[in-house]
């Protein structure tokens, strides 16, 4: 399968360090787990804060988009080459979510769409969108997701 990259992405994917005693990528089979990947662009996040406070669903959909966009750094740390990826099997969104907070999924819809719009069908994926009461770094968003690959 070939991804449809340079229209879709138009830059190189990176992969987002570690943070501590873990490793950002495993590969065991033909499935890659990521580490959770959170909006980070030039070193730094792009939006701080919680989603349904500081953070608009809006801007936290852009947020979910560029974690999965980071995923595909991670991925390519173990792979070099992402026409080797066979499907995005699941991805798990959270969400630092504001009190009241219920709208996980439509911000989660923000890395879904991306990695259909990268991977076509083979993009389509299980999810869990979850809210949760703080993230890393104080980001509104992080992304993790589990694909297989070719052999």
């Amino acid at each position: 399968m070939c991804i449809r990259d340079r229209e879709i992405i138009g830059e190189e994917p990176k992969a987002f360090p570690a943070l501590g005693s873990y490793v950002s990528v495993k590969k065991v089979g033909n499935l890659i787990f990521t580490a959770g990947q959170i909006p980070v662009e030039d070193g730094k996040p792009i939006a701080l804060g919680k989603v349904g406070k500081e953070v608009t669903i809006e801007k936290a959909q852009e947020c979910a988009q560029l974690a999965a966009f980071n995923s595909l750094g991670a991925l390519k740390t173990v792979l070099n080459d992402l026409s080797k990826v066979d499907e995005v099997v699941k991805v798990t969104v959270f969400v630092n979510s504001a009190a009241g907070f219920t709208n996980q999924p439509a911000v989660a819809n923000g890395a879904s769409d991306f990695y259909v719009k990268v991977f076509g069908e083979k993009g389509k994926h299980a999810r869990s969108a979850v809210g949760v009461a703080e993230l890393p770094l104080n980001v509104p968003v992080e992304v993790e997701a589990i694909i297989s690959v070719k052999e």
